[in-house]
């Protein structure tokens, strides 16, 4: 069992199985707070947030995403859920996969958001150890405040001053020991693509046209992986899609609860 059990928030209220939204980095589960409120169907929404992150603990474990993928197993175990609708953004993708790899029988079915199932280049990996050096070492998150002109579209960045000011606040909240743990575990992570090409439930992969971050190439990569994957593009919207355009987001995962549940 896991001693990093992240802190599990309760979206929306439901009866059956859960839809469970993972976060991206540097956030916690308030990303997904717009996507919750319009999201069609009764099934009850979750929200953690990972290990580190928002009121999550910092784990006292070596920094890996295998270690926040437990933390979600743990949550849901407690919670007597025995399948859920597992839903990732960019780092939330990564430990649904990871999830997916390691309690199969929790997962009935996949979305993942602006992310991508390979691992790191070796470039991507020594930028994320220098920011994690930079913020432990430093005890501030200035290092990363910067990021919404990464996350965010050129469109949301272009027009919507307040959301860059949103996503600029969130990342602010943070601890740095947590942005430094977060940034290692993902530093670590191996390639899953091998996960879709096993994975036997609907997949759902969404990509917003203006991401940067993990474009629609990686999207594509894994709707190639998977059996039947659902490929969405989601317009006006950069890596942040669920913030940036969340009714199409939550349409589409709609859409994977109703298949992965029934």
């Amino acid at each position: 069992m896991s001693t990093a059990r992240p802190e599990l928030h309760v979206l929306r209220q439901g009866h059956g199985d859960p839809v469970v939204l993972l976060h991206g980095f540097p956030l916690d589960h308030r990303m997904w707070s717009d996507v919750a409120a319009v999201l069609p169907g009764d099934a009850p929404i979750l929200a953690p947030d990972l290990p580190g992150l928002g009121t999550g603990p910092v784990p006292g474990a070596e920094p890996s995403v295998d270690v926040a993928a437990d933390a979600v197993a743990d949550l849901l175990d407690a919670t007597g859920a025995r399948r859920a609708v597992v839903v990732g953004l960019s780092m939330g993708g990564y430990v649904a996969l990871a999830l997916a790899e390691r309690r199969p029988d929790l997962v009935a079915g996949l979305g993942l958001v602006d992310t991508k199932s390979t691992a790191d280049t070796r470039e991507a990996r020594e930028n994320r150890w220098r920011i994690a050096d930079e913020v432990a070492q430093a005890q501030t998150v200035d290092a990363v405040l910067g990021m919404p002109q990464n996350l965010l579209g050129t469109s949301s960045r272009q027009t919507r001053p307040e959301l860059v000011a949103r996503i600029t606040a969130w990342i602010g909240d943070q601890s740095p020991d947590g942005i430094a743990w977060s940034q290692r575990a993902m530093a670590g992570r191996p390639d899953r693509t091998h996960v879709l090409v096993g994975f036997g439930g609907p997949v759902c992969v969404v990509v917003g046209a203006e991401d940067t971050v993990t474009p629609r190439t990686d999207a594509e990569h894994m709707v190639g992986a998977s059996r039947a994957a659902r490929l969405v593009q989601v317009e006006g919207a950069g890596h942040l899609s669920a913030v940036e355009n969340p009714a199409p987001v939550a349409a589409v995962l709609a859409q994977l609860a109703a298949q992965a549940l029934a």
